[in-house]
């Protein structure tokens, strides 16, 4: 019985630890205008702990991540982008955040958005 019991156990250990992906894939869309916008959203995920690759497109807004799910989450790598004042969809940058971002890089004004459209 002892046995038994061990070794559903073990299994469960087992199921629960590969449960999480070393190599998790994840894209999430972060606002932002231009290249110094690419260069700082970037830089902010890849130093989050467990972030192996982060790519940002210009045009889609779109994060394609490669992550390790065991030393970080997706909420973890948004708080950091949030954090040098680019918005993502469930973070939103603090004012004093987004205030220091460059002023070519002020994705929420419509004018701005304009300019790097044209």
């Amino acid at each position: 019985m002892k046995r038994i019991i061990l070794l559903g156990l073990f299994l469960f250990i087992g199921i629960t630890l590969s449960a999480q992906n070393k190599n998790a894939k994840a894209t999430i869309e972060v606002d932002g205008v231009c290249l110094m916008c690419k260069d700082r959203i970037e830089k902010a995920s890849i130093k989050t702990k467990g972030v192996k690759s982060a790519v940002w497109n210009i045009e889609t807004h779109e994060l394609n991540l490669v992550y390790d799910e065991r030393k970080t989450d997706l909420i973890q790598i948004q708080e950091g982008i949030a954090a040098v004042g680019h918005d993502t969809l469930e973070i939103i940058a603090t004012d004093e955040a987004y205030a220091s971002v460059h002023p070519c890089c002020k994705y929420r004004s419509d004018e701005i958005i304009e300019d790097h459209e044209n």
